[in-house]
């Protein structure tokens, strides 16, 4: 049985440089008087988020990663893999909870199956 690599989908990059710029066009504001220096956490916290969220998939499961945490769905969980009507992927599990997964898109889907290491069958439906 051969052990399929670990897939990574993660967001943009761009989002993470734009928050970079937002953190140094900030800093002018934020050294005005210490009362605002709570406004750099918003371009740092958006900047974390961009860098660490995303999906990651293998084998043995999925992890759905956000800012703070992470979520982990064995794949024996997973009853559905589809699209929604924007174009991202979603995850309908076997108690019937839908997840929508980060960072991964439609046209995605085939390569996020193929980290289960099985092959991609069409809906009947």
């Amino acid at each position: 049985m051969s052990r399929a690599e670990t897939v990574h989908f993660r967001r943009n990059q761009a989002i993470l440089v734009a928050a970079i710029v937002a953190l140094i066009g900030a800093l002018p504001l934020a050294s005005a008087r210490w009362w605002l220096s709570w406004v750099l956490l918003l371009p740092l916290a958006v900047g974390v988020w961009a860098w660490r969220s995303g999906t990651d998939a293998d084998a043995r499961e999925l992890r759905l990663r956000a800012l703070l945490g992470q979520r982990r769905i064995p794949w024996q969980r997973v009853a559905e893999l589809t699209a929604d009507d924007r174009g991202r992927a979603v995850v309908r599990l076997d108690d019937g909870e839908v997840l929508v997964l980060p960072a991964v898109r439609a046209d995605d889907l085939p390569r996020l199956v193929a980290a289960t290491g099985q092959e991609l069958t069409e809906g009947a439906g």
